[in-house]
């Protein structure tokens, strides 16, 4: 479980395909803090700690990332250089500052626009019909693993556009500095706004 509050900004030093995907992850994170087997949430995505340490390079941990989870994860995102919003799980008693995020990608969004709204940036986010009922203004989403805001929702043909702001802090502090219009991007739902979907669907029509 987490907050989609990004603690640490990650980099793919290396990426080795056998069977599963083994993704090697540059990190501030002290290693010896790490227990193997720990979840790390990378850009929204929550993965399994296999191998971690320290080289002349750096901090490190490894992940094996399954063909499935490409599948449904962002294009381009398990390449090398590729920078991550890492987040460990949430600890009992820790502060709730997000909200709660499973780790579990419900869909893959590209980034329509973003233009200058006062000091922050509107990013504009187009997704299918299948999340469209799960957005509501003022409710929460989670785009590469950070905690949003849902500012505005316009729903059209085959699809929805979903606003956010990205305020100057959030900017610095995650990759949204280094996104651009046509980027793709993972999305997370409301763990809420999921179990609600599914309650309704047994209701009687």
């Amino acid at each position: 479980m987490f907050t989609g509050i990004v603690s640490d900004i990650g980099t793919i030093s290396s990426v080795e395909t056998v069977e599963d995907t083994r993704v090697i992850i540059r990190t501030a994170y002290d290693p010896d803090s790490i227990d193997l087997g720990a979840s790390i949430s990378c850009s929204g995505v929550c993965l399994t700690v296999i191998d971690k340490g320290a080289d002349s390079d750096g901090k490190w941990f490894a992940v094996d990332v399954s063909g499935e989870t490409i599948s449904r994860t962002a294009r381009g995102q398990w390449t090398a250089g590729r920078r991550l919003n890492l987040e460990r799980a949430l600890k009992l008693g820790e502060e709730l500052g997000g909200h709660i995020v499973t780790g579990h990608v419900d869909g893959i969004g590209t980034i329509a626009s973003i233009a200058d709204e006062g000091g922050s940036k509107r990013f504009r986010v187009t997704a299918g019909p299948d999340i469209a009922p799960f957005v509501a203004e003022k409710g929460s989403i989670t785009l590469d693993g950070v905690s949003l805001t849902v500012n505005e929702v316009t729903d059209s043909a085959g699809q929805v556009t979903i606003g956010v702001n990205i305020i100057p802090h959030t900017a610095a502090v995650t990759t949204f500095d280094g996104l651009a219009e046509g980027d793709a991007i993972n999305i997370e739902i409301d763990v809420l706004a999921r179990y609600l979907g599914r309650m309704k669907s047994f209701l009687p029509s």
